[in-house]
């Protein structure tokens, strides 16, 4: 049976160089050169076309260079091999061919054997690495290993971290009350949760810190259900706000979290900013919590067209204000007139609007002045244990 023979393409910027190692390859048996290329682009198309056993790259062509062209190459012919070849021999170009898929690298000016060798080599998928960078790349390979070795560790430690939380150890509840506009009484509270122990970080950093580690469920999921544990507390006739996100809401863990208690004055918030994969599934999913007695609100509306979408699509029993639009509403028309706009909006679809971050006196007089139902702020609450419970505001 006759041997295969291997078919090499030369990509090479230096003319000279290129012409050098064309007529070498030619007289080897065993090897034809199917082609050359000047730099990334050509080499790419050139190897498309003749469907090379070995690509013999330089790593600094114009066009983006080796590391473009094995890749690319890569992804077309992924039976081809690339063997790297460059001037220099850093360990930051030597390690990006690696890669990016380069099966050996050779420094220009090497023995023609050791060209021949590792051509040979390269067509049977096996590596070859000059002996000038042998030591740098397992030096640096080693020093990654380490690398990954230390970030795995603190991902294990985290994970650990947050496991300890979910499973109820440093979450603590605050609630900060919801007041009907007209008369000052509260009609609500939302849960808010607050984290204790090392680090010391606030909400929003756990829940990041949740999704870096893949537990954003689980972590929303534990602040519900800690929230819910203070229904009990709860004024008769109040309701509650839980936050919670569309990636909870659709999973499988929340018909579960559904099944545990009645939902009869529960509000779930959905923010502005959470992005929503697909809104029928979403839809199911709200059409059994209103089935259960609960209830759906958008949260920082009018932050952007996020929220509208929001709005228009999953059709919402509360619409919250963000409090960008709430800040200085007494003494800005463009707040006022789009807080104007949006109580309209929500008084035809049928739904209740909460202005939120109402800090001023000024603000809630602008607030009911515009008829806006309910408003929530440091000016009428601050987060508490359990404010709702106990306090009512005295009318004005």
């Amino acid at each position: 049976m006759p041997v295969q023979r291997i078919k090499v393409l030369i990509a090479e910027d230096d003319p000279v160089v290129r012409e050098a190692l064309s007529d070498m390859l030619s007289e080897e048996e065993g090897i034809d050169v199917v082609g050359a290329a000047a730099n990334t682009d050509d080499t790419i198309a050139t190897a498309v076309r003749t469907k090379p056993s070995v690509v013999l790259c330089d790593v600094r062509m114009p066009g983006g260079g080796g590391p473009r062209a094995t890749t690319e190459i890569l992804q077309q012919l992924p039976k081809t091999h690339v063997l790297a070849l460059s001037a220099h021999d850093d360990r930051t170009t030597v390690i990006g061919m690696l890669q990016a898929g380069a099966v050996g690298f050779l420094i220009k000016g090497a023995p023609a054997d050791d060209i021949v060798d590792a051509i040979r080599l390269a067509s049977r998928g096996e590596s070859s690495l000059s002996t000038r960078i042998a030591g740098q790349v397992i030096r640096e390979l080693v020093g990654q290993l380490e690398l990954h070795d230390h970030e795995a560790g603190l991902r294990r430690k985290r994970s650990e971290l947050m496991r300890g939380v979910v499973k109820g150890g440093g979450i603590t509840m605050v609630f900060q009350p919801i007041v009907d506009l007209r008369t000052l009484d509260v009609v609500g509270v939302e849960a808010l949760a607050r984290f204790g122990g090392k680090p010391l970080r606030s909400p929003s950093a756990w829940f990041e810190e949740a999704s870096q580690v893949g537990m954003r469920i689980d972590l929303e999921l534990a602040t519900a259900r800690a929230a819910l544990a203070g229904r009990p507390r709860l004024a008769r006739g109040l309701y509650m706000a839980v936050n919670i996100s569309p990636q909870t809401a659709v999973s499988p863990s929340f018909p579960i979290f559904m099944a545990e208690e009645p939902l009869e004055g529960v509000v779930f918030e959905i923010s502005e900013h959470a992005r929503v994969e697909d809104y029928d599934e979403l839809n199911a999913v709200l059409t059994e919590v209103r089935g259960r007695g609960g209830r759906l609100a958008i949260d920082d509306a009018g932050a952007g067209f996020a929220s509208l979408q929001h709005i228009l699509r999953l059709s919402p029993d509360l619409i919250k204000l963000d409090m960008g639009l709430t800040r200085h509403v007494d003494t800005d028309p463009a707040r006022r007139a789009l807080a104007s706009a949006l109580t309209s909006f929500a008084e035809d679809i049928g739904a209740g609007l909460i202005a939120e971050g109402i800090e001023t006196a000024g603000e809630l007089d602008a607030l009911r002045g515009l008829h806006v139902a309910f408003g929530q702020g440091f000016h009428l609450g601050k987060p508490a244990s359990m404010p709702a419970g106990t306090v009512r505001r005295s009318r004005r």
